[in-house]
C-alpha cells in the first residue's frame, strides 16, 4: 500500500476507528516505496502557490480540473509540513537547516522536497512505522481483494484471495477505500512494482464506477536499460541537476524537439526519445551527469549511484543507458476532492483515482503531494459520514462450488506476456487507428479466454491479475479511440492536432 492508503489509515485511526488494511504482498510493496523523485510544494521564497498552479496546468495540457489544482496546492504546505513532523528525514541545506529544494522537468523553480534519491522508500518507512505503533490498524499481507460487494447502490466491503492459504475471505467494511496503485504492468516496460496491475481500477469499474481518461498514460523517460533489471527508474531529478540526454556520439538531441530540452514534461522527453530511438533503429539513448563534479553526484544521488556501480556502471565517470517506460495512469475511478466515488460507501484515492489535478499529463512529483492532501480530506468526509452509514447483518459468501484446481499456470504467463507486448507495440507512446483497432480485437479475444476457458479454475494471483490487466487495457484502448485528437500523454499520428475544446474522457466498463 502507498503513502495515500497508509496516511489514510493513521489519520482515521488517530480518531479512533478500526482500520484493515488488505496488501496483496507486503505493506512495503507500493510505488510509493520506489518513487524517487520527491513531494512537490511550493515552500521557496521566490516560488507561490499561484506558480505551482500554473506549472500543473501548463503540464496538464487543457485538462486539468483549475479548483482541485488549487484544493491540493492550497493543502500542499500544512500537508508536507505534518509529514516532517512525523521524523520523515527530508534532505536539508546545511546552512539554514530548511528542507532542500530540488527541480525537475515541467517545474518553473525548485520546490521538489526530497530525501536524497530514495524519497518514497524515506516516505513508506516513516508511514509503516506510523502504522505499526498504532493499535487501531490490521495488516492483512497477501491479501489479493477479488471483487467490490455491493448491495442496494452501497459498496459494503469485498472478497479477497488469500495467496498464502488458497482461500476466498469475505472482508465488511462500513467505508471501503480503494488505494491500489496504477495500471503500468498492462505494458512490457514500465517502472513500477509488478503489483502495479490496476487492481482497484478494475474492480471499481466492474462495480459501475466511471472511469476517467484512461488513455492518458504517463511513460517516464528514463529507465535504466539492462538485462539485469527490468524496473529500475533513473529520476528525474538527474535532469533537473543538469543530466543530459545523448547519443552514442555525445551529441544531444532534446533541444530539437523542445527548447526546454531535457527540463521539457515528460511526455515531451518520453516521444523525443521514442522517435529517436525508432528513426536510429536504437535500444536505447543514454543520460550523462558525468560533467558535474564527483562529490555532487555522489551526495545527491547516492541510490542510484550505488545501483549503477553495482551493474558495472559509474555515474561519475560514463553515460548510462536508458529508456522510456510506463509510469503513472494520470486517468483512473472518477472523484471529487474527498476521494467519493460513484458508489455509496466507496472512496478511491491516489494513482487508483481521476480527481482532475493531473489533466493530460501528471507534473512531476506531484503524485506523492496529491496522496498525503486526498489522505486527508478523505479522512475528513469518512469521519463526518460514518455514523449515518447501516451495514447488513451478513454478506453472502464466495461462491466455490463450481471451481476445480487449474493446471494451466504455464498459458496464464502467455496470456500476460502476450497482452504486455502488444499494448507496448499498439498503445505506447505512439497510437493510430489501425494500431488501436488491433490492440482492442486482440484484449476481447484474450477476454474471452478469460472468461470461458478458466470460469471454473480456482482463483490464483496470476489469473485474477490477468482479469484486472485485460479489464483496464480495455479501458485505456477505448478512451483512447474516443479522443480524436493528439493531447498530453495521447498522440495520435491520424490526429496530430489539438481539438479547440479539451474534454474529458467519461467512460464505464
Amino acid at each position: 500500500m502507498g503513502a495515500a492508503g497508509m496516511q489514510l489509515s493513521l489519520r482515521l485511526a488517530a480518531q479512533g476507528y478500526k482500520i484493515g488494511i488488505l496488501c496483496k504482498g507486503e505493506l512495503m510493496e507500493s510505488a510509493t516505496y520506489w518513487a524517487q523523485g520527491g513531494i512537490a510544494v511550493p515552500f521557496a521564497v521566490d516560488d507561490s502557490p499561484a506558480q505551482h498552479i500554473n506549472d500543473t496546468l501548463v503540464a496538464g495540457d487543457g485538462l486539468c480540473n483549475p479548483k482541485v489544482v488549487k484544493f491540493i496546492v492550497d493543502n500542499s504546505v500544512p500537508a508536507v509540513k505534518e509529514l516532517l513532523n512525523m521524523d520523515f528525514p527530508v534532505t536539508r541545506n546545511k546552512a539554514d537547516g530548511q528542507p532542500d529544494l530540488g527541480r525537475e522537468g515541467g517545474h518553473s523553480t525548485r520546490r521538489i522536497v526530497h530525501a536524497s534519491d530514495h524519497t518514497g522508500k524515506a516516505l513508506s518507512t516513516t508511514l509503516i512505522n506510523a502504522i505499526k505503533k498504532s493499535k487501531n490498524i490490521t495488516i492483512h499481507s497477501n491479501n489479493l481483494a477479488i471483487d467490490l460487494i455491493v448491495k442496494r447502490g452501497k459498496c459494503v466491503g469485498c472478497y479477497a484471495l488469500d495467496i498464502k492459504k488458497n482461500r476466498t475471505i469475505t472482508y465488511a467494511g462500513k467505508s471501503n477505500v480503494l488505494a491500489t496503485g496504477g495500471a503500468s504492468w498492462v505494458y512490457q516496460y514500465s517502472t513500477s512494482p509488478q503489483s502495479a496491475t490496476g487492481d482497484g481500477i478494475a474492480m471499481a469499474a466492474r462495480a459501475g464506477c466511471r472511469l476517467a481518461n484512461m488513455e492518458f498514460t504517463q511513460f517516464h523517460p528514463t529507465q535504466l536499460y539492462h538485462p539485469q533489471v527490468k524496473s529500475f527508474l533513473i529520476s528525474e531529478a538527474l535532469r533537473g541537476e543538469g543530466a543530459k540526454l545523448v547519443l552514442k556520439n555525445g551529441s544531444r538531441f532534446m533541444d530539437k524537439f523542445d527548447k526546454r530540452a531535457e527540463l521539457a514534461p515528460r511526455d515531451v522527453v518520453a516521444r523525443g526519445i521514442d522517435f529517436i530511438m525508432k528513426k536510429r533503429g536504437l535500444d536505447f539513448v543514454y543520460l550523462d551527469i558525468s560533467h558535474k563534479p564527483s562529490a555532487f553526484i555522489k551526495k545527491r544521488f547516492p541510490n542510484t549511484y550505488k545501483q549503477c556501480r553495482d551493474l558495472g556502471m559509474d555515474l561519475t565517470r560514463q553515460p548510462i543507458p536508458v529508456i522510456p517506460a510506463a509510469h503513472y495512469t494520470c486517468g483512473g475511478v472518477v472523484t471529487d476532492t474527498a476521494g467519493v466515488t460513484d458508489i455509496k460507501g466507496l472512496y478511491a484515492l491516489g494513482e487508483t483515482a481521476h480527481n482532475g489535478l493531473h489533466g493530460a499529463n501528471r507534473l512531476a512529483s506531484n503524485s506523492l503531494l496529491e496522496c498525503l492532501v486526498m489522505a486527508h480530506s478523505a479522512a475528513e468526509h469518512i469521519h463526518q459520514n460514518i455514523a449515518n452509514i447501516k451495514q447488513p447483518d451478513s454478506l453472502p459468501p464466495w461462491d466455490e462450488s463450481r471451481v476445480v484446481n487449474s493446471d494451466e499456470d504455464v498459458v496464464i504467463s502467455h496470456n500476460w506476456d502476450e497482452l504486455r507486448r502488444f499494448m507496448w507495440n499498439y498503445v505506447g507512446i505512439v497510437r493510430t487507428n489501425k494500431r488501436l483497432e488491433r490492440a482492442l480485437r486482440r484484449v476481447q479475444l484474450l477476454k474471452e479466454e478469460v472468461r470461458e476457458y478458466y470460469s471454473n479454475y480456482r482463483v490464483s494471483r496470476d489469473l485474477l491479475e490477468l482479469r484486472n490487466l485485460l479489464t483496464c487495457a480495455e479501458l485505456i484502448i477505448r478512451s483512447a479511440r474516443m479522443r480524436k485528437e493528439s493531447r498530453g500523454l495521447h498522440y495520435n499520428t491520424d490526429y496530430l492536432n489539438k481539438s479547440t475544446k479539451p474534454r474529458n474522457n467519461i467512460i464505464t466498463y
